[in-house]
């Protein structure tokens, strides 16, 4: 396993992230950090190779019933655990990397660990 320090805890606080371009001789991560815990996604859309990492964080809504019956609920878990690409807004959950648009997709992911005050990510050399 390979492993490359991306930068500094204090770079990428919570609800924040950091794209680096490039990544291994491609076209680049982002690392995110949501509620203290970090993430690395690739920063191509399996859709139509948008640059995902640049997109909208989001959550999962859901609802009781149709938005147009008086009295549904809409609630949203997840805060920040979703990545909507900016192209064409299809969602992926950044800690699987699994498109919730089409669930044959999916978008690379790579483990990140906390050493100290570093942000390592690991990846297959």
């Amino acid at each position: 396993m390979a492993r490359v320090v991306v930068g500094k805890v204090s770079e990428i606080p919570p609800g924040k992230r950091k794209i680096i371009v490039p990544f291994r001789g491609k076209a680049g991560i982002g690392v995110f950090n949501v509620n203290g815990k970090f993430y690395a996604v690739r920063n191509i859309c399996p859709h139509k190779r948008g640059p995902l990492c640049t997109g909208e964080l989001t959550g999962r809504f859901a609802a009781d019933a149709p938005p147009s019956i008086h009295g549904a609920t809409l609630s949203v878990d997840g805060l920040g655990e979703i990545l909507r690409c900016p192209w064409h807004q299809w969602s992926f959950d950044i800690s699987t990397g699994q498109c919730l648009v089409d669930d044959t997709l999916r978008v690379a992911t790579y483990s990140v660990k906390v050493e100290g005050d570093d942000v390592v990510v690991e990846y297959d050399g």
